[in-house]
């Protein structure tokens, strides 16, 4: 078996091979155009795959880059579109191994991108926990920005897993000889990974849900603070303002109109009557 390893899919290696085993042009015109969607095509001579690794990002920023594979009865070809980190750590692994068949190779690629999954399930959960406790504590605007980019990446995670349940799915529905009927198996369980991989997306959507109506309910519960500190302040203000209107209209006989201490009579009556109002505002627990 030869395996074929491209980290360009613009270079000439790529035309040698295609003319070397066959390929379809189609094909190659899908490993030289980039965001493709995870698929696999069944042909006479070989199968062609695409798979998407995934990568997060400290920013929770989303990159899904593609991995094309072709699988022959003596070799595997892989061309990766774009360079990424965790997937070129897998093919190195992976190339350390000896695989003697090239859907071995191939179970081997797929389990390891598949798994890639796992670490950015699991950081986004731990973004999602932090956001929660912010929602809850200190809503900001950063809040739900980051929210809404979390809510984004997540819809953009499952159609990803979504592509791949259906390319893995399909490789278990299709008899192909290049598929020896051992591995079914194998690929089975990489199945079961992606579908655990989706339900676990599909709580992750409902927390960032909650995570959303419980950011809008602790600002309109700090809205309603403020209206009511706002109201309260108002409404002990208001017999202030009454007195002092009262003793800046041109009356003669209002009390204490003439006395000497008129000033501090008008402002202790104030005080009185502010005081009062607290305190059967502190009765009602409005305070």
């Amino acid at each position: 078996m030869i395996w074929h390893d491209i980290s360009d899919p613009q270079d000439n290696l790529l035309d040698e091979l295609a003319e070397k085993y066959k390929l379809h042009p189609l094909h190659i015109e899908d490993c030289r155009h980039r965001n493709q969607a995870a698929k696999v095509e069944f042909n006479d001579g070989y199968l062609f795959i695409v798979l998407k690794p995934v990568v997060l990002d400290l920013d929770a920023e989303f990159n899904a880059s593609d991995l094309d594979v072709f699988i022959g009865p003596d070799y595997v070809i892989t061309v990766q579109e774009e360079a990424c980190a965790p997937l070129s750590s897998l093919l190195r692994r992976v190339r350390s191994a000896d695989y003697k068949r090239p859907a071995e190779l191939f179970y081997r690629i797929i389990d390891g991108v598949v798994d890639l999954y796992s670490p950015v399930i699991d950081q986004m959960a731990e973004r999602i926990d932090v956001l929660e406790e912010q929602a809850l504590e200190s809503p900001q605007t950063e809040t739900i920005e980051k929210l809404f980019l979390v809510r984004r990446t997540l819809m953009e995670l499952r159609r990803v897993l979504a592509n791949s349940r259906d390319l893995t799915g399909h490789l278990l529905r299709t008899e192909h000889p290049h598929l020896p009927q051992d591995l079914q198996p194998f690929f089975r369980d990489v199945y079961d990974h992606i579908a655990r991989a989706l339900d676990l997306i599909e709580v992750q959507r409902d927390l960032v849900a909650g995570a959303t109506e419980l950011y809008l309910s602790s600002v309109a519960n700090q809205t309603n603070q403020v209206m009511k500190v706002l109201t309260v302040f108002g409404t002990v203000a208001t017999p202030a303002i009454i007195i002092t209107g009262m003793y800046g209209m041109n009356v003669e006989n209002l009390p204490f109109a003439h006395h000497p201490h008129s000033w501090g009579i008008v402002m202790s009556l104030i005080a009185a009557v502010s005081a009062l109002m607290l305190l059967v505002f502190k009765r009602m627990r409005w305070l």
